[in-house]
C-alpha cells in the first residue's frame, strides 16, 4: 500500500515539474518573429566591393549577422543624408534597448555613384551617421550588378556640370537576415528613427 502511495506521489511530482518547466519555457522563450514585407522575395545575392578603408569586402563577411542596408550616394543633397541620420538614430535606439542583439546588426551603406564615392570620400561620410556604418563602393560594373540584385533603381541626371551631376534613385532601408535573405524594408516616405528601431526590435532574433 505504501509503495503504491509513493509511486502516485512521485508521478504527481513529475507531472508538476514538467508543467512548471513548460510554463517557464513559455514565459522566457523568445516568440518567433512575424514575416516581414519582403519574406520570400528574391532580392540580394553575392557581391565583392571595397569599404571606406580600401579593403575588399564580400557578402560572406556578413554571414551570421543581420544586415541593415541603404543604397544612396555621398553627394546627395537631401534624401540620403536625411535617411541615414534616421537609420543611425534608429540603430542607436535599438542598441540602448537591446545591446546584445543590436551588436549582431551590421549597418551598411552601398553607393550608387562609384565614380565620385571613393573610399576616401566614403570614410568621413559614413562616420557622420553611425560609428559602425560600413560604406561600400566599387567599379561601375560591380555597383550596377549589386543594384540589380537588390532591386535598386539608379540613374545619372546631368545638370550641365559634369562634376556636379545628380543621381535619381530609389530610397529605402532594407533588412536582411543572417543568411542573407530579405526580411523587410522601410520606404523613404514616412521614415523615422522610431520606425527603424521598431523594425529591428520586431525581426532581429
Amino acid at each position: 500500500m505504501n509503495r503504491s502511495k509513493n509511486l502516485r506521489l512521485w508521478l504527481v511530482l513529475a507531472v508538476a515539474l514538467l508543467l512548471a518547466a513548460g510554463f517557464g519555457w513559455m514565459r522566457f522563450s523568445t516568440p518567433p518573429a512575424p514575416p516581414g514585407n519582403l519574406a520570400g522575395a528574391s532580392l540580394g545575392g553575392p557581391f565583392t566591393l571595397t569599404n571606406q578603408d580600401g579593403q575588399t569586402v564580400r557578402d560572406t563577411d556578413f554571414a551570421g549577422r543581420w544586415r541593415l542596408i541603404y543604397f544612396g550616394y555621398g553627394f546627395c543633397p537631401d534624401v540620403c543624408p536625411t535617411d541615414l541620420v534616421l537609420v543611425g538614430r534608429g540603430l542607436q535606439a535599438y542598441e540602448a534597448q537591446d545591446a546584445g542583439r543590436a551588436a549582431n546588426v551590421a549597418p551598411i551603406f552601398i553607393t550608387i555613384d562609384p565614380e565620385r564615392d571613393t573610399p576616401a570620400v566614403l570614410k568621413p561620410f559614413v562616420a557622420a551617421f553611425h560609428p559602425r556604418l560600413v560604406g561600400l563602393t566599387g567599379t561601375p560594373e560591380q555597383i550596377a550588378a549589386v543594384a540589380r540584385r537588390f532591386g535598386v533603381y539608379a540613374k545619372r541626371m546631368d545638370t550641365g556640370d559634369p562634376e556636379n551631376y545628380l543621381m535619381d534613385h530609389s530610397a529605402m532601408v532594407y533588412l536582411f537576415d543572417p543568411e542573407g535573405k530579405p526580411v523587410a524594408f522601410l520606404p523613404h516616405q514616412g521614415l523615422t528613427a522610431a520606425a527603424v528601431a521598431e523594425l529591428l526590435a520586431t525581426h532581429v532574433r
